[in-house]
């Protein structure tokens, strides 16, 4: 199975599950508004999606110049972070069974997508469009502060660190076929901190912000990005360190986003002191 059989296997799950969640969560009455109101929302964003559009392209264009820039001034944190941490991947691979390892793998490939995609539709749906607009803002600086540290900091997977015997690369022995996916968007070195649990982690958080407009979204979105957490250190791609660090970075982005498309300043106060009590979030 060629990357271009796996990518349309991809597309095809999250594509049904985003219909299914848009019918079950946004519900018709608002997907019915967004069929008549989503260019003009698309459009008062545009500027927002173009940054996100040009960060995306240009990580993807210069990932592997930036692997090499990074062993010319960067900092390799490999061996540091396996003396903080030791061997707690290594237990958690102890508890692998046949079945965790199926769901953590589906997790990691499509549950992950699944909760990338989604926000976009069910925010896009809202009249209030500040939430769209902070889901954008939020990406885009998750893809561009993590770009920035994988300049800084050279890191290696504890499958790569540690090797056979000690941890798993359990993803790729299991579904090999994930490897086209992986290896076209992922670097070796690049896993501090750990994007999948970034952009999981920023999803979460505005579904909190947005728990009155959508309740159930918000557990499932806590569920899933917990799982995707778990999964990256399981699977032996991730280190606890990497996961904390994702973390980090997700509060910093959604926190930097939310104040900006308020009072237009990264810096900012917040403005929700100024906002009648049913539009705070």
């Amino acid at each position: 199975m060629g990357l271009v059989s796996v990518l349309t296997q991809v597309a095809i799950v999250i594509v049904s599950a985003c219909l299914v969640a848009s019918i079950a969560f946004i519900g018709p009455a608002r997907l019915l508004e967004l069929r008549k109101e989503a260019i003009p929302r698309l459009l008062d964003a545009k500027h927002l999606i173009a940054v996100l559009l040009v960060v995306l392209v240009t990580n993807g264009l210069i990932r592997d110049a930036t692997q090499n820039l990074s062993w010319v001034f960067g900092w390799n944190i490999t061996p540091l972070i396996r003396q903080i941490e030791g061997g707690v991947v290594i237990y958690i691979q102890s508890l692998a069974t046949p079945l965790l390892t199926a769901y953590f793998s589906y997790i990691y490939v499509f549950g992950y997508g699944f909760l990338l995609i989604f926000p976009f539709l069910a925010y896009l749906s809202l009249s209030d469009q500040t939430h769209f607009r902070s889901l954008v803002l939020a990406y885009t600086l998750n893809y561009g502060l993590g770009l920035i540290c994988y300049l800084i900091f050279i890191a290696y997977g504890p499958r790569n660190s540690f090797g056979p015997g000690l941890v798993e690369s359990l993803l790729f022995d299991t579904y090999p076929q994930f490897q086209f996916l992986t290896r076209s968007v992922n670097v070796p070195t690049n896993v501090f901190p750990s994007l999948h649990t970034s952009l999981s982690a920023t999803v979460a958080l505005l579904a909190f912000h947005t728990r009155r407009e959508y309740p159930i979204w918000l557990w499932i979105s806590i569920v899933l990005a917990v799982s995707v957490f778990i999964s990256t250190m399981y699977l032996g791609i991730h280190w606890l360190l990497d996961v904390i660090a994702g973390i980090v970075l997700a509060v910093v982005s959604v926190e930097g986003a939310r104040r900006y498309v308020k009072t237009g300043s990264f810096i900012g106060r917040s403005s929700t002191a100024d906002e009648p009590a049913e539009a705070r979030s």
